[in-house]
């Protein structure tokens, strides 16, 4: 333990007194501590676990809303490596992961989108084109602690309608003197076949004062990596009563009847007659795919901070802060495509719910597909900060700052693209997918060979597709605060007010190119492609955390080869002069349309705090009033779609005017906020506080909702013809929000607490789907040469698949262009029946939780435990019998969270515990048109530890374990028979030490 002394006045008592009524954003209150002393006071500052939860706690009883908080446990230990993972730790908030990591956070049932993040009290800039934060890009040593406001405060940004969270990272006059933390540690993630087996993470922080403590200066760094490998299974989409032509005798339907002997009509589809109807529905699975991913993440985060304190009124601070994360990853997957039906359906068997649990079907191919892809992503923020106590009672602060975030997914330093290339074979006889027990489905292939194992010999060029869509995300924001100490009789004890101008734009490019792009219908090439070029791979223990039911992993192999190699060779062979304008190369990105969205708001606000005592209780209110006016630009560009041609097979494309000439146009909107609160503290008696809390938070609209622009997919497959387009006029998500709760504080970091909240959202934005066509884009498909191509295939007793119908259509030779493309012929085709996704304001919703939490000391035996857990229910559920977009509320789930740990002696072991129910990941699945499918991710349940030994009072030992258990990923779609995806990662361990010194 350290002791250190601090200077106690008259204005630091009524200071108290405020900060208990107002815990509210650091940045602001980082401003206001007390200048001066007539009294020294010893302090001791408790460190470790133990002190972290002091801390925590006493700023959660302090404060008049709910507001919760995670504590460094000293100087450059957080604690757990992944901001998110700590954040998981306060009731009511869950996380989403990426690669096995904790990347986004879901507070009472709200996702990232309705969650906003700041750093000291700043608006942070999003990451993609998104305005949600992803917290694996930061580290967490250079954090002093993570504040979640979960009700409304009129002092702080806009955007949170689940919660604000701010990252408080620490300021050198704060806590003056030299000192300074380092820290190193190897990682071993056990799922690493490519990789190494051990990576490295460093970091340091460094802080020291000059001149008096009139200067400050403080750093920190940290570089982290991470080898591993993730192991996946996918489904891209599920498609809903597709055109099949499959004989009776080879169907097995297991849906109930209805009263006329028919498959019941269990679902209802508003777009079938005026109001909509309910009908029967199958669902088939339109591809299948294994894969195997090697990623390697770089993450380097640094910050710098500079102080200076000319008077005691009076600190400038100047901070920059920067993050980079590189994430490299080499694939390999392989698969089979059912997605043109039709005519292609030999047999199928379908389970209660009308899903496809076996399906055999002759046509389309299977590939082995290599992938390629190096993402940046660059964070940047540079901040200025004037605080000025300009009387005993007035405080001043003001604040200007940018942040600039920019991604990039063509990083990779030979392609400067991600690059998917696909090799196969169409030399099928059928292909089965079938999954009628066990975790993961399987599929086999019959080939024309006789056997149920391609030869190398018959692999051949398929496609490839090159895709690169950077985007830049900016955040300007200028604060004007202030802080006035009333002391007045009638219990009034601070007014703050305030003033701020934040310009957010976010911009993004690119798109994907395909290269040669008929595929096998100008020939395989198989030639170019020597035997030894490929690989073959035993997938035993593919998986190998789920079961694949009695077969086993189907196919047992699969075929690797070097994405390098197989690039050269097609770009060396598959030239203009052999295949015409379907020349194998990259290609460009220029001519994609650029998406640019501009955001200004003015805000205003006032805020009064209030200490009384009525019926012998103290009691702390907290009133304030938010004004803001926001306008939006969205410039945008599109690509004028000129028509769409059959290539063969399942490959229909829009072909683009000029190439893809843009045409931009000018889409504006504009909305007004008056947004109200009060929150209401009582201290019942010593220990037990009750809250209640009312007040009105916004979430806005998502920037990719505002694009102005409308875009056709330049791969209209059957069943996909689709587009989307943005509306800038949309008008923010509204919520009305209600607290109750009460809490027990009966001993030191030791509480027990329940609360209550409802939340009211108005203007509630859904996607909704509209059909509709375009004049002078018409549809082979079901046109007359279509139709007399299938009734001539018919009439010889043929199977009338996909191939057959195209091959008829080419020897007919009418309206064939180049490489065999069957043009559309206006005069006999009919228009596109496109289905374009717009998102609108569609109404109200609500959403009503519990939250629980104890929180547990035992003595001074070093022993602790802390449990919490949220329940959440609302009329924002989705309902898998409408075959609609629905308005509904992705991520909401219960969760629970505990932890178990002993520190004494210089000893400490935590063990954690972090659960979420099944949820609801997001609704829509690629070609699915307007029946947006929902995809919903499994319970998942994680266990973590950490162990630290103090070697002396420099020097700790740690060792740390992250998901013990090895616990999986799996999703699924309307029911757990219409599986998504599975995905295992593995365990991963790291030993270091840390290294701390200072007062």
């Amino acid at each position: 333990m350290n002791t250190k002394q601090f200077n106690k006045s008259k204005l630091a008592i009524h200071l108290s007194l405020a900060i208990a009524a107002n815990a509210g954003v650091v940045a602001i209150a980082q401003a206001e501590e007390a200048p001066q002393a007539a009294d020294k006071v010893e302090v001791i500052e408790v460190k470790g676990i133990r002190g972290s939860l002091i801390r925590s706690t006493d700023l959660k009883r302090s404060a008049t809303g709910v507001v919760d908080a995670i504590s460094a446990e000293e100087m450059g230990k957080f604690p757990d490596t992944n901001l998110a993972e700590s954040l998981q730790r306060i009731t009511g908030v869950s996380v989403s992961r990426s690669n096995g990591e904790g990347s986004q956070i879901t507070v009472r049932g709200f996702g990232p989108d309705f969650n906003l993040v700041t750093l000291n009290g700043r608006q942070m800039a999003g990451t993609g084109f998104t305005r949600s934060f992803n917290f694996e890009n930061l580290s967490s040593e250079g954090v002093s602690s993570l504040e979640i406001m979960k009700t409304a405060r009129a002092e702080a940004p806009t955007g949170g309608l689940g919660a604000t969270v701010n990252i408080v990272t620490a300021k050198p006059l704060q806590n003056p003197g030299e000192k300074y933390s380092f820290m190193a540690k190897g990682i071993h993630d056990s799922s690493v076949e490519e990789g190494d087996e051990v990576t490295p993470e460093i970091a340091g922080i460094y802080s020291n004062s000059f001149a008096d403590d009139t200067v400050g200066v403080s750093a920190n760094f940290s570089y982290h990596r991470r080898d591993f490998q993730r192991q996946a299974a996918d489904i891209r989409s599920w498609l809903v009563n597709p055109t099949l032509s499959v004989d009776a005798e080879n169907i097995i339907d297991n849906r109930p009847l209805g009263a006329d002997g028919e498959a019941a009509k269990q679902f209802f589809d508003p777009t079938v007659g005026e109001n909509g109807e309910y009908i029967s529905a199958a669902f088939f699975p339109q591809e299948i795919s294994f894969s195997k991913d090697d990623i390697k993440r770089e993450r380097l985060n640094a910050q710098l901070t500079l102080q200076y304190a000319p008077t005691d009124d009076l600190t400038f601070t100047v901070d920059h802060t920067i993050s980079n994360a590189i994430t490299g990853t080499n694939s390999f997957s392989w698969g089979i495509w059912n997605g043109s039906f039709g005519g292609n359906g030999n047999a199928y068997e379908l389970d209660e719910n009308g899903t496809a649990i076996y399906y055999n079907s002759a046509g389309d191919d299977a590939s082995f597909t290599a992938f390629r892809e190096t993402n940046e992503v660059d964070s940047k923020a540079t901040g200025i900060n004037i605080a000025w106590q300009a009387t005993d009672n007035l405080s001043v602060s003001l604040d200007a700052h940018t942040s600039k975030t920019t991604t990039d997914n063509g990083k990779d330093a030979g392609l400067h693209a991600n690059a998917r290339v696909i090799l196969g074979s169409a030399a099928i006889s059928n292909k089965e997918y079938f999954f009628r027990d066990g975790d993961v489905p399987g599929f086999n292939v019959n080939w024309q060979n006789g056997t149920q194992e391609v030869n190398p010999s018959e692999i051949g060029s398929n496609f490839s597709i090159f895709t690169r869509t950077p985007g830049e995300s900016e955040v300007s924001q200028v604060q004007l605060d202030g802080k006035l100490f009333t002391y007045t009789d009638i219990g009034l004890e601070t007014v703050k007010f305030g003033a701020a101008y934040t310009k957010q734009t976010l911009s993004g490019w690119g798109g994907s190119n395909n290269a040669n792009a008929p595929g096998f219908n100008n020939g395989t090439f198989a030639e170019i492609f020597p035997d030894a070029m490929f690989e073959r791979v035993d997938l035993g223990s593919f998986l190998d955390e789920f079961s694949f039911g009695g077969n086993g992993v189907a196919p047992g192999y699969t075929y690797i080869f070097d994405l390098d190699e197989a690039f050269a060779r097609q770009s060396a062979y598959l030239t203009e002069e052999v295949i015409g304008s379907d020349v194998y190369q990259i290609g460009t990105f220029d001519g994609f349309p650029v998406n640019r969205v501009e955001e200004e708001t003015i805000s205003i606000y006032l805020s009064s705090s209030w200490v009384f005592e009525l019926s012998d209780y103290d009691v702390f209110v907290n009133l304030g009033l938010r004004y803001e006016e926001t306008d939006i630009l969205s410039p945008a560009k599109s690509r004028v779609a000129e028509q769409v041609y059959w290539a063969g097979g399942s490959e229909w494309l829009t072909e683009f005017a000029s190439g893809g000439e843009l045409v931009e146009v000018d889409y504006e909107g504009e909305y007004d906020l008056l947004l109200p609160m009060i929150d209401i503290k009582v201290d019942l008696t010593d220990d037990l506080v009750s809250r209640i809390s009312w007040g009105q938070t916004i979430t806005r609209p998502t920037l990719d909702d505002m694009l102005g622009n409308l875009s056709l997919t330049p791969s209209p497959k059957l069943n996909s013809r689709s587009g989307s387009r943005g509306n800038p006029n949309l008008e923010p998500f509204k919520s009305t929000n209600f607290d109750v709760s009460l809490e027990y504080y009966y001993s030191e970091a030791s509480y027990a607490a329940i609360g209550l909240f409802w939340k009211d959202v108005d203007n509630w934005i859904d996607n909704s789907q509209v059909k509709t066509t375009f004049d002078g884009l018409h549809d082979v498909y079901l046109g007359q040469r279509w139709n007399d191509a299938v009734a001539a295939i018919e009439g010889r007793g043929e199977q009338a698949t996909d191939a057959a119908i195209y091959n008829e259509i080419v020897a007919n030779g009418v309206g064939i262009g180049e490489n065999n493309r069957i043009l559309p012929d206006p005069a006999t085709d009919p228009l596109i029946e496109w289905t374009i996704n717009s998102p609108e304001n569609v109404g109200s919703r609500k959403v009503n939780g519990i939250e629980f939490a104890i929180q547990h000391l035992f003595g001074e035996s070093g022993f602790g435990a802390g449990l919490n857990a949220t329940m959440v229910d609302g009329d924002v559920e989705y309902d898998n019998y409408m075959l609609a977009s629905q308005a509904v509320l992705a991520g909401l789930s219960d969760s629970a969270n505990l932890q178990l740990f002993y520190e004494k002696d210089g000893l400490s072991v935590k063990l954690t515990g972090a659960w979420r129910d099944k949820y609801l990941i997001a609704q829509g699945l690629p070609d699915a048109g307007g029946s947006a499918p929902p995809q919903y991710a499994q319970a998942y349940l994680q266990w973590d530890v950490s162990v630290n030994y103090e070697v002396n009072e420099s020097t700790t030992l740690f060792f740390e374990g992250v998901n013990l258990t090895n616990e999986t990923e799996r999703s699924f779609s309307r029911f757990e028979s219409q599986f998504l995806n599975a995905a295992q990662y593995a365990p991963r361990y790291a030993v270091g030490f840390r290294y701390t010194m200072g007062d």
